[in-house]
């Protein structure tokens, strides 16, 4: 009796399309492999071509998934999980938890990745996960421990707890701004280079208004998506940031920005400790997130 042949695609181009369409960037999706963002690129493209279809619309400035992208991952994601969990059932048992967390990258970078080390003195038999992402991840779809999300505490279906404010000051490098002495003018906002955060358009509005200043056009300005970006470009003595504390606190402890016009001012939201309201979470998870708030609260 002959058997019909399986039509199944090349395994390594299902996973590459499935973390870059679970990603924002394929950079994120390659940084899950471990693999680089061409290889995540040719894998996608070749599942493409053995599907004969597009599953990416590559023509605006970020691939985003087709109608027929959206529908293929609602299909597949289920059993790659289904994959996933029945070889981990398999694997010996390490005597390690593994808690996976994300959090935006510019808080990653600059807060947490720093203090890893005192995680790991504490808790060693943990494994944590990071997944560094300004995308809102659905954290039961992506089996998601814990959050670290950026608002004012309200998300539909997750329990959240806060964790750190945030507040906001202008920033530069030493020597940007020569003699600058007691508040800003709006003179001296007209005669420098701003620096804006394309997830904060309104953000120079907002601080001079509250300074009693009128707001600065930004007409010169440059924009930049990453925070980290417009932190760099105001480092290297290119303009004046808008700093945000507690991602800018590194680099002003270090000294290589400062705070020409003083103290922060919050701006009304912060980061809070996030997790799905069901299941409970693990042991495990409730050892990082204890750890979470005892360093945010030092």
């Amino acid at each position: 009796m002959s058997r019909s042949r399986l039509s199944l695609p090349p395994f390594a181009a299902l996973r590459a399309f499935h973390a870059a369409a679970t990603h924002d960037r394929y950079r994120d999706a390659a940084e899950s492999l471990g693999i680089t963002e061409s290889a995540i690129s040719h894998q996608v493209r070749k599942l493409e071509d053995y599907l004969r279809t597009a599953l990416f619309d590559r023509s605006g400035a970020r691939a985003e998934l087709t109608e027929v992208g959206r529908r293929y991952l609602e299909q597949i994601d289920p059993a790659i999980r289904q994959i996933q969990a029945a070889t981990e059932a398999i694997l010996p048992a390490s005597g390690r938890s593994v808690v996976r967390l994300t959090l935006p990258p510019s808080l990653a970078a600059a807060w947490l990745i720093p203090r890893l080390g005192d995680f790991e003195r504490k808790q060693p038999d943990i494994d944590l996960q990071l997944v560094p992402t300004t995308r809102v991840v659905d954290l039961a779809r992506d089996q998601v421990d814990l959050a670290i999300r950026h608002g004012k505490g309200r998300w539909p279906g997750i329990e959240a707890g806060f964790l750190l404010e945030e507040a906001a000051l202008p920033v530069c490098a030493p020597g940007y701004l020569e003699a600058v002495e007691g508040r800003p003018t709006a003179a001296l906002l007209r005669g420098v280079r701003l620096i804006v955060s394309a997830h904060f358009p309104d953000e120079w509005e907002e601080w001079a208004r509250a300074h009693g200043l009128e707001p600065p056009s930004l007409a010169g300005s440059v924009t930049f998506d990453a925070a980290e970006q417009a932190l760099q470009v105001a480092e290297s003595g290119h303009g004046l940031a808008m700093g945000r504390r507690p991602v800018v606190d590194d680099r002003l402890a270090r000294g290589t920005l400062i705070a020409p016009f003083g103290g922060p001012d919050p701006t009304g939201a912060g980061y809070y400790l996030c997790r799905p309201a069901e299941p409970p979470p693990t042991a495990a998870a409730r050892r990082l997130a204890r750890w979470l708030a005892e360093v945010a609260a030092a």
